[in-house]
Parts: C-alpha cells; sequence; structure tokens
C-alpha cells in the first residue's frame, strides 16, 4: 500500500502548484459545492493507483484541488462505501493519500438521518462524536507500523475546527445543530425498533459513512471535523417512507447554504 499511496501523492502534486493544507470530504448532502471551486485542478480516482471508484450515485469520485473563499482547498467529491463492497483499507484510501500529499486538517460531510426530536430535515448538525456500529475497524490489520493501531478517540473531532464550524454557520445566518452520530453498514435503511435503540445509546442521526475516515484521520493525526446535513427522518419518525432518491432530492434544496457554510469555514479555517 506504501509505494500505491507515494506514488498517488505524487500524481496529486504533479496535477497542481496548490499545497493546501485543508480537506474536505463531499458527502451526499455537499457534492454540489463542487461546481463552487475556482480554478480547480480535477483529478479522478480512477487515475489514482489503489484507489477504488464509487458506485453510487451522487458521488463523482475524484479529487478537486483550488479555492473555495479564496483559500486553497482539498475536495474529495464522492466517497467509497462499506455496503458497496469495498473493505475498509479502500475506503479510507483517500484519506491516507490526503496525508501523504500533505493536509492537515480535515472536513467530513455527510447525508444523515434525524433521530433527535430537535433535528429537522434540512438541518446542519457538527458531529460532535461518534459511535462505531460497522462491525470494522479500518485500522484492524494495518500494516502500517510508522502509525499507531491504538488511537485514542476520546477527542475524534477537533473543538477548533468544531468552533470554526459553529462560527462560520453564525456568519452565514445557518442555525447549527449538534450532536452524536451512529455509523452503520447499510444500505438497507434501519426499522424502527432499531433508531429507537441507537436513541437509548445517545445517537443524534445516523449515517453511513464517515466514522472509518474519522478513525484512520486520527491513526495519520489529522484534525478531524464532522458536519451531517440532515436529509430525512430516520425510521419510524416521519410521515413517509426512506428513500435514495429522498435523500439526494433534500440534498440538491440544501446546497445552496451548504455552499455558504463550507465556504465560510475555509476562510476561518486555513
Amino acid at each position: 500500500m506504501q509505494s500505491e499511496l507515494q506514488e498517488a501523492a505524487s500524481i496529486l502534486r504533479a496535477a497542481t502548484s496548490l499545497r493546501p493544507r485543508l480537506a474536505i470530504v463531499l458527502g451526499s448532502a455537499f457534492g454540489q459545492i463542487a461546481d463552487e471551486v475556482l480554478e480547480a485542478t480535477k483529478v479522478n480516482f480512477a487515475d489514482l493507483p489503489g484507489c477504488a471508484v464509487p458506485g453510487v450515485g451522487g458521488h463523482a469520485g475524484q479529487f478537486l484541488i483550488g479555492q473555495l473563499g479564496e483559500e486553497d482547498v482539498l475536495l474529495q467529491s464522492g466517497r467509497l462505501h462499506y455496503y458497496e463492497g469495498h473493505a475498509m483499507a479502500e475506503i479510507t484510501f483517500p484519506v491516507r493519500v490526503m496525508a501523504v500529499f500533505g493536509i492537515e486538517k480535515l472536513l467530513l460531510t455527510n447525508a444523515a438521518g434525524g433521530i433527535a426530536a430537535d433535528l429537522a430535515v434540512g438541518d446542519f448538525m457538527r458531529i460532535t462524536d461518534h459511535i462505531n456500529l460497522m462491525g470494522e475497524n479500518p485500522l484492524r490489520g494495518d500494516g502500517v507500523v510508522s502509525h499507531p493501531l491504538f488511537v485514542d478517540m476520546s477527542l475524534a473531532y477537533s473543538k477548533p475546527l468544531g468552533q470554526a464550524l459553529s462560527q462560520a454557520a453564525a456568519d452565514c445566518g445557518i442555525e447549527l445543530k449538534s450532536g452524536v452520530i451512529v455509523a452503520v453498514n447499510g444500505p438497507s435503511y434501519e426499522t424502527p425498533a432499531e433508531i429507537r435503540a441507537f436513541a437509548k445509546l445517545g445517537a443524534d442521526a445516523i449515517a453511513m459513512s464517515t466514522v472509518p475516515e474519522a478513525i484512520v484521520a486520527r491513526q495519520l493525526g489529522l484534525e478531524v471535523a464532522g458536519l451531517s446535513c440532515i436529509t430525512n427522518a430516520a425510521a419510524g419518525l416521519g410521515q413517509s417512507t426512506i428513500s435514495h432518491e429522498e435523500v439526494l432530492h433534500q440534498s440538491c434544496k440544501s446546497s445552496g447554504q451548504a455552499a455558504k457554510l463550507l465556504t465560510r469555514f475555509c476562510e476561518l479555517s486555513c
């Protein structure tokens, strides 16, 4: 893996003269923000050795390096999911590439189902912690001896970056909630009984991503922040059935505010 990481990072360096220190992973609710990047250099996952390609709608599968809010930034447009059949090492490979490239701060975004009573569809939620119920850990069997296996996750999500998110939301006039996400495998949505159980565990929202990337990012010493867009009420809490189309529809409706929020976050974090 090490040689592939080095080669992939070298391809990114050769593609642009920019050397951003901040990266953002664009989840399902944030993909359209890629259109806001100025003078973007695009590098497809398919062109990077060792990098798998996403197969889910709304996930382009490319790196974009350019400017957002006049600040240099690297965007991962689209992500890989466990439910697609990818191994954890494949899901988190882009994070490792970004770290070798020189990224120091990472914002992970996702579309999430709302569990907490104060979360409504269309809300943005700053992730303060997570519960990993994916049944797997991306560090299991990790052969990279230069990085620790027993990673302290007590401060998984950076307080300074979280405060920057909160300030960015305030500056944009966007209400930003905060809470804990629980990560599950998918691709099926949860049952109402499962959602009730997750609520008792302390989960405020539920997603099928983000946690593996957060774990690997912390192993690599990156500062991590997390942001969810609530695109649906979790099972048993809404008036309609849950579908991927519903998630994508709400994602489009929220894209304008998401772009403003992330642009201001870049200005405050770089």
